[in-house]
């Protein structure tokens, strides 16, 4: 008996496969974080040029002295701990605590600087030690991805508040004077909600303040329920919330050094002290004149254009759709809450309101696609949300005059054109969900000639182990019920006869 020659699959019957290094999500991972660290090195050169540390040193000294956050720095350990068991994330706040404690201990010994997440920290890099030197293959790629989002969380933060110091040492004008004749468009909603606060509170205010201060806790919540079954699942879904919020946060801030804002309460208010062209936000609405720069301090961050707490709130309203009914409504009332404490605290404009929805739901359609794959609707989405994007800004910077002489026709317009990028943003996303839908829910079509990738040779090695006993124990059946059965019709025992059976040999 010859034994079969094992002769290798050609490469056309199983289908060629590239190096892992040269896979595309390698090579877009690989990018993306390449970019990210020259992107902050950059940032970090900057900022040391004028005289304080960027966002590497910022993080880095957390390591040991006392952070500047400590609810932050759990919030990155809470996205990094998606990818542990259950077992896995109390063994991590345990640690964590147990670090903060000993540095709380030391720091009150030594008399310093009191404050608590350096052990939250040292586990989110420990989970980064753990995943390279004990884990391989797609288990050191999840922890390596978890430590990542948490470390990005902070870096995000960092990033932000070196953002708005160089805006505020290299923008020594800002355009406020522009951004209040366009709002005439608007009917001034700042000064229309300022004085509504003003008329409600301290409960007004109050609930306003909690709800403006505490949307990053509130995006982490949404963010979280998304990523729940990352730990059960062993992958992260193509598309979260945290994604967004960083993108926004990182690239947001560009746009401030582009057109610097400080709002109506610093421009036209009492915080802005000396430097205020007039203190009447928000009781007397500013003369339409003919806008020029206002010269303002070194210190208050132009932050206004666009703006990015209605972009992160549109973005927690978008994501927060696909959950429960709660988380729904939480949603609804976050979003509601954040435009009308950015108006009524005189922190916006409502001409840097509009310019915030159309960023969002440009970066959030951008986003969405880069994971789930682009079509012609995800390009028109994109290239409609930066161009009315940079109408918005070219229309507030160069015809603030007209807009406040018309604002029966700019008025209007200005809410279309915003509608229209709502309008598409909601058709696009119909579009695609639908054919994802379609697309799970269609049989897998399998491609003539190609085989299945050759599993783990120890999984391959079983199963043919486990073959081969079925097969013998198949035959050893099949003989003992040759040699039992009859060999020939009826009565007849003769081997000869026409309805005999041949023994199987």
């Amino acid at each position: 008996m010859t034994e079969p020659t094992r002769i290798p699959p050609r490469d056309d019957d199983r289908g060629t496969q590239p190096a892992p290094w040269r896979r595309p999500r390698v090579v877009l991972w690989t990018t993306a974080g390449v970019v990210t660290l020259g992107f902050l090195v950059a940032l970090e050169i900057v900022a040391r040029g004028y005289g304080f540390s960027g966002p590497i040193t910022e993080q880095s000294r957390e390591v040991i002295f006392a952070p500047e956050s400590g609810p932050l720095l759990y919030g990155g350990l809470a996205l990094t701990m998606v990818v542990l068991t259950w077992r896995q994330r109390l063994i991590a706040l345990g640690i964590a605590a147990g670090v903060d404690v000993a540095f709380f201990l030391v720091r009150w010994a030594l008399d310093a600087d009191m404050n608590f997440g350096n052990g939250a920290l040292w586990v989110v890099l420990g989970v980064a030690v753990l995943g390279v030197t004990r884990r391989t293959g797609r288990e050191r790629l999840l922890l390596l991805k978890g430590t990542g989002l948490g470390l990005l969380l902070v870096a995000g933060h960092k990033t932000g508040d070196t953002w708005l110091l160089i805006t505020s040492k290299t923008r020594a004008t800002v355009l406020d004077a522009y951004v209040a004749a366009a709002d005439h468009a608007l009917a001034d909603p700042s000064w229309l909600v300022g004085r509504f606060l003003n008329a409600t509170a301290p409960v007004s205010t109050g609930i306003l303040h909690v709800v403006y201060g505490q949307l990053p806790l509130a995006a982490a919540l949404v963010g979280l329920y998304q990523l729940r079954r990352v730990a059960v699942d062993r992958r992260f879904p193509a598309h979260h919330l945290v994604r967004t919020f960083l993108v926004i946060g990182l690239f947001g801030p560009a746009i401030y050094m582009i057109f610097p804002v400080v709002g109506p309460v610093y421009a036209y208010g009492a915080e802005g002290g000396a430097w205020a062209t007039a203190n009447i936000w928000p009781d007397i609405l500013p003369p339409v004149t003919d806008p020029q720069p206002i010269p303002f301090d070194g210190i208050t961050p132009r932050n206004c254009m666009p703006s990015l707490h209605t972009a992160w709130a549109v973005t927690l309203f978008v994501h927060s759709r696909d959950g429960s009914r709660a988380m729904r409504w939480a949603g609804t009332f976050w979003l509601a809450g954040t435009l009308t404490a950015t108006l009524g605290f005189g922190y916006h404009y409502g001409a840097d309101l509009l310019a915030g929805v159309v960023f969002a739901l440009t970066i959030e359609t951008a986003m969405r696609c880069s994971a789930h794959g682009w079509d012609r609707a995800c390009v028109r989405m994109v290239a409609l949300g930066t161009a009315v994007f940079a109408a918005l800004l070219a229309s507030y910077r160069w015809l603030p005059t007209e807009m406040a002489a018309r604002p029966w026709l700019y008025g209007p317009l200005l809410l279309l054109v915003t509608g229209a990028v709502i309008y598409a943003y909601v058709r696009t996303a119909r579009s695609a969900r639908s054919a994802r839908t379609a697309r799970d829910r269609a049989p897998k079509a399998e491609v003539p000639g190609q085989r299945p990738a050759p599993e783990d040779s120890t999984e391959a090695g079983e199963a043919a182990e486990a073959a081969e006993a079925t097969e013998a124990v198949g035959a050893t059946e099949a003989v003992g019920a040759a040699g039992a059965a009859p060999t020939g019709t009826g009565d007849s025992q003769d081997p000869g006869a026409t309805g005999a059976r041949p023994e199987l040999v």
